[in-house]
């Protein structure tokens, strides 16, 4: 019998993951994978694995060299820097449609293909990736729960070098606005409040008691933000809380799922852990703001509390 995909803390709440493609009931399933399912289907045609690995500018790694040491064999690297709007100087920001429809084409993804994602620390900036493609239109998207280092601990093998595939069409992407959200927006919840903010970045730099990684920018937040750092939706070996004690988590914030949320962070990247934990949850998945903290902290028109 093929091992579930489904980790176990949410296999009593979510249906099994279906093989067939264009499943209609795939936006209400748990996203998160096992390694044993990946592993047993990781030879399938229609399924593709990415390298979604990011490090902040205090770590000092090299996402893309580690990737090349090792990652899961088949595995294509997803370059979150690149796959992002050129023209902006604030850290990848949303590219546009097209500018994704070529990158996904380039890298082999076609519309039906089941993507699992997956980065080097255990659950970071994999889920950006998750969240990527659920923007732009693609619900057969997964994130492998633990990462590389549940991979590796559960005895499997990776590969070096770089990953061989064949180009596919021109992906065809479509943006969703509910998603996202943009400085406008923001600065009209200030009013409103008709959107609860979450903010997934440690309680210091919340705070502003510790510092960012982005040399200049203050610390604070945007008024009205509440704090849920990425981390505390995490067990110690980086795979996603129960659904019980994610709900516990959210609760806590202020989120009982009645009011919608926006999740925000630094840059866009751990703001889409809180959002697939939302989704984990059964929560709604919410909108996501993309400049996030590095945007709304580096202007002179919008207010920030400490």
């Amino acid at each position: 019998m093929a091992a579930s995909p489904l980790s176990p803390h949410s296999q009593s709440l979510f249906a099994s993951f279906s093989s067939e493609k264009e499943d209609p009931s795939v936006r209400n399933m748990t996203p998160l994978v096992t390694p044993a399912w990946l592993a047993d289907h990781i030879n399938a045609p229609d399924v593709v694995v990415f390298d979604a690995s990011f490090y902040l500018p205090t770590e000092h790694a090299n996402a893309r060299a580690r990737y090349l040491a090792g990652h899961i064999p088949g595995a294509r690297f997803f370059d979150i820097e690149a796959i992002a709007d050129p023209e902006t100087d604030l850290p990848h920001m949303v590219p546009s449609a097209g500018r994704f429809a070529r990158m996904l084409g380039e890298l082999g993804v076609n519309a039906f293909d089941r993507i699992v994602f997956y980065d080097q620390k255990g659950l970071f900036s994999a889920a950006r990736g998750w969240w990527l493609m659920r923007l732009f239109g693609h619900p057969n998207v997964y994130v492998l729960d633990g990462g590389l280092p549940a991979w590796v601990r559960a005895g499997y093998a990776v590969a070096g070098g770089q990953a061989v595939f064949a180009a596919a069409p021109l992906y065809p992407a479509t943006l969703i606005a509910a998603h996202l959200r943009g400085i406008g927006d923001m600065l009209q919840n200030l009013g409103s409040h008709a959107e609860l903010v979450l903010d997934a970045r440690s309680a210091g730099r919340f705070a502003g008691t510790a510092p960012e990684p982005r040399p200049g920018l203050p610390g604070g937040h945007i008024p009205g933000a509440k704090s849920l750092p990425a981390g505390d939706l995490l067990n110690a070996d980086q795979t996603m809380l129960s659904v019980a004690d994610l709900r516990a988590r959210f609760l806590a914030a202020g989120d009982d799922g009645n009011r919608p949320v926006i999740t925000s962070c630094g840059t866009g990247v751990t703001a889409a852990i809180l959002t697939l934990g939302r989704v984990v949850a059964g929560l709604p998945a919410g909108a996501l703001y993309d400049g996030a903290w590095t945007e709304w902290a580096s202007r002179v028109d919008t207010p920030k509390e400490v």
